[in-house]
């Protein structure tokens, strides 16, 4: 049996000479197998839970500019600030405990980072990504006039998950 002239003989790709996309943008680390939870909405935004030195050094190597820390201090088991600047990277505090502090004055200061900070590498981070998704679904909604399912998306698209429900009804108020 002989290949017809118009057919075409497939090899397998050379993988080691490919860079993978998702990497590439983080200097070669694999930042979603390294972050539990880990979301990215956008090339620039990483959403993750609670850091810690490595966790710290890794984001610093993949090019993160901003790490804002939505953690109350109760909630760190190290000195995060020192660990974000001596990696060289700047570094922000909201302390954001849950649902009560959801207000529009915290979503303002919120705002205010992510403005000073635009067009930066970010991470975002809390425990678990569900503040920092509230904040951002909040922020949508409250300060750049979103609607509803636009906000609510884009706040899941950044971990929003448990506090889903008092985001929802927060929105429902006009500000």
């Amino acid at each position: 049996m002989t290949l017809h002239d118009n057919a075409t003989s497939v090899a397998a790709p050379d993988n080691s000479a490919t860079i993978d996309e998702s990497t590439a943008k983080d200097n070669g680390i694999d930042l979603e197998n390294m972050f539990e939870p880990y979301f990215r909405p956008d090339d620039n935004t990483i959403v993750c839970g609670a850091l810690d030195d490595e966790k710290v050094a890794t984001l610093a190597a993949a090019g993160v500019e901003l790490v804002l820390n939505l953690q109350p201090d109760d909630e760190l088991n190290f000195d995060e600030r020192a660990a974000v600047e001596r990696a060289g990277m700047h570094y922000e505090q909201l302390p954001i405990s849950g649902a009560k502090d959801l207000k529009q004055l915290n979503i303002l200061a919120f705002d205010n980072i992510l403005r000073q900070y635009h067009g930066k590498k970010t991470v975002l981070h809390c425990g678990s990504g569900n503040r920092a998704g509230a904040a951002v679904a909040l922020r949508a909604g409250w300060l750049r006039g979103r609607k509803m399912d636009t906000a609510m998306e884009r706040g899941r698209s950044h971990g929003l998950t448990k506090l889903e429900e008092e985001v929802h009804n927060r929105l429902l108020v006009p500000r």
